[in-house]
């Protein structure tokens, strides 16, 4: 009797091509569609009144926060402040003899070499911190990130105060103190524009966690 002979090839499978899709058309928003986004800030002057409003860009205040972004420049922002001048003295560096201190055998004691061991009081310290820079990199597009995630921050808890305009008119500081004080403000980071006041300026200086900066392009 003859047995079939099961044939051991595969079988064929037929690939099918599938027509190419057409890219999607970017979706442009309109100008209205943008004004609608963008969110409005109240303006205040010194005296604590309100003077209008100020529209600005949503992609920059409207932003849900991130806080791992933030922490991420704060840590980077703090290490580079460091100024990395910590040193210690290390055998090298003591005033003391290279001299050994005793004979290697017949004293009963351990051997020993010069007295300017870690392990001698007086003595060198041992992987002790060196001068070096702790500074940490980080891509300006992360900095540049967590300053909107900051800015948005700001605006949600009511952070952001536009001001009318920082001028003082005899530069006096308790005067600029008691708008302060309207304004409720106990510590502060006021940004101009490329020139300040100088009468605001002088002012301004002797009061406490007050600190003035200048907006450079």
């Amino acid at each position: 009797a003859c047995r079939s002979r099961e044939s051991s090839s595969s079988p064929r499978v037929r690939l099918r091509r599938l027509p190419l899709r057409k890219p999607l058309p970017k979706r442009r928003r309109r100008l209205k569609d943008r004004r609608e986004l963008d969110m409005e800030l109240k303006v205040t002057s010194l005296d604590g009144k309100e003077s209008g409003s100020v529209t600005v860009s949503d992609a920059i205040f409207g932003l849900e926060p991130r806080t791992d972004i933030i922490h991420r420049c704060v840590i980077w922002q703090l290490a580079k402040r460091r100024a990395g001048t910590h040193a210690v003295q290390n055998r090298a560096d003591v005033h003391r003899t290279g001299k050994k201190m005793y004979r290697q055998k017949g004293t009963g004691s351990a051997r020993h070499g010069p007295a300017s061991a870690n392990i001698f009081r007086g003595g060198g310290r041992a992987f002790g911190p060196t001068p070096r820079s702790h500074a940490i990199g980080l891509p300006k597009k992360v900095r540049t990130l967590a300053l909107k995630h900051a800015l948005s921050a700001k605006a949600q808890d009511g952070g952001i105060i536009v001001l009318e305009k920082a001028s003082a008119k005899d530069g006096k500081t308790s005067a600029l103190r008691g708008n302060f004080a309207k304004l409720g403000l106990t510590r502060a980071l006021i940004i101009d524009g490329s020139e300040l006041e100088p009468a605001f300026t002088l002012a301004a200086r002797n009061v406490a966690l007050v600190v003035l900066l200048v907006h450079t392009v």
